[in-house]
């Protein structure tokens, strides 16, 4: 075999640049002073003056420790996303990680009472604002993997991603193109196209499996396209899911005290809006294919003899309250008692109701295998897809269940936290 089975995206990173002036220029080292340069030292001479060059006080040393750190973990941490998960190229995800590095510095600060000068922080928190997006500019065409494709099979597919350079070969010559590697479906070349292969994996050109590659870089497993194998490989780890539950018992506990006053909150307008209950109960499939009770805020007019169908955009049957707590997931809320029930997760794919799990188990290969993990109130398929309203739309998002199920990690976890965020402030997939 030439490549391993599982792949991440730092394993597809940019490595067509072998020039003494690429490997400097394009660099972490450089990268990291220039950054540093422009928005710690430059702010820091522009409000104390060049007489800061030759004489730092001891509260100016502080400052500068201070805002060093911020850039740093903003540095670091942008840059851990851009290269780890599929969808991490993202510049509002990138103005979000400094805001809340930045943010978080100026907390600490107040909170523990240090002195440091507050507009200090803020310009060298504008100043790297400005300095990731204009590197980030700059730089993504020069990090965006390019790949030359064998065409046949599933590499067809990588064809198709937005995430990557991908050029077909004409021929088994890349005719002194650099490409960052060579993308072939293994199941589907001869002879000719092996041999071709081999002559690239030896002069140090990466030759990947088009299947793995395609999924990296999309965040789905095609569910049409699964063996026996990749079915066995969908398992996460006894010791990943007990952490797991763990950390979501506490965040659970640690939140009461926002989660209960804003859950009486959204009661008392959901009661004066229109008649009905407050909390909305409804049989969904979990784990196991067991079916429990979720709990979710009610967002639509009651109606107890209502069909079951899927809420589309723009549904008649959203009340305003509802429109307003679906869009920031608020409705979720009382699912935290789902999670101390140990019935849901924090994370993972959405529960189905036990009518569309029997009609989508019918019409889509492995579509059960969703509940080998626990359903959970957000999840990958939420962060990167958003709501589904029929078979065509489901399939996609169950490929995004899938990779989630291979790949989970609590590093993965966090990203989706991270993504929730961005979801509740944008609205990005609510019906």
């Amino acid at each position: 075999m030439l490549i391993p089975n599982l792949l991440d995206m730092k394993s597809l990173r940019a490595r067509r640049f072998k020039r003494f002036y690429e490997q400097i220029f394009l660099s972490r080292l450089f990268a990291l002073l220039s950054g540093w340069l422009f928005s710690v030292a430059l702010p820091a001479l522009l409000y104390w003056g060049p007489s800061v060059l030759h004489n730092v006080n001891s509260g100016q040393r502080t400052a500068l420790l201070a805002t060093s750190i911020a850039f740093v973990l903003s540095h670091f941490s942008t840059k851990y996303i851009l290269v780890n998960y599929p969808g991490g190229q993202s510049q509002g995800l990138i103005f979000t990680q400094v805001l809340m590095c930045y943010g978080t510095l100026i907390i600490g600060t107040l909170l523990l009472r240090t002195e440091v000068s507050r507009a200090l922080l803020v310009a060298s928190g504008v100043a790297a604002l400005l300095w990731v997006h204009i590197e980030y500019i700059t730089t993504r065409a020069y990090f965006r993997p390019k790949f030359a494709i064998i065409p046949g099979g599933f590499a067809d597919e990588v064809l198709a991603l937005p995430d990557c350079d991908a050029r077909l070969l004409a021929c088994l010559d890349l005719q002194g193109v650099r490409y960052d590697g060579i993308v072939a479906d293994f199941e589907r070349i001869d002879r000719d196209a092996e041999r071709f292969l081999t002559t690239c994996a030896l002069t140090n050109v990466p030759v990947y499996n088009a299947k793995s590659v395609y999924e990296t870089l999309s965040g789905r497993v095609k569910i049409d396209k699964m063996s026996e194998n990749n079915i066995g490989s969908l398992l996460p780890s006894t010791a990943y899911e007990l952490t797991k539950s763990l950390i979501d018992w506490t965040i659970v506990v640690i939140t009461l005290p926002i989660v209960l006053p804003l859950s009486v909150l959204t009661a008392c307008l959901i009661r004066l809006e229109s008649p009905g209950p407050a909390i909305y109960k409804q049989d969904r499939v979990g784990r196991g294919n067991r079916v429990f009770t979720i709990y979710k805020f009610r967002s639509m007019r009651f109606d107890r003899n209502a069909t079951e169908q899927f809420a589309g955009q723009d549904d008649p049957r959203v009340t305003r309250v509802g429109r307003i707590i679906r869009k920031l997931r608020i409705d979720e809320v009382p699912q935290f008692f789902n999670v101390l029930k140990g019935e849901m997760s924090l994370i993972g794919p959405r529960p189905e109701q036990p009518s569309f799990v029997q009609e989508f188990d019918k019409k889509i290969p492995f579509y059960s295998y969703r509940h080998v993990v626990k359903p959970g109130i957000t999840g990958w398929a939420q962060v990167r897809h958003g709501y589904a309203a029929g078979s065509d739309e489901t399939r996609v998002k169950i490929e995004h269940d899938f990779y989630y199920i291979k790949n989970c990690s609590l590093s993965l976890d966090f990203f989706i936290i991270f993504l929730t965020f961005r979801t509740m402030l944008t609205g990005f997939g609510a019906r």
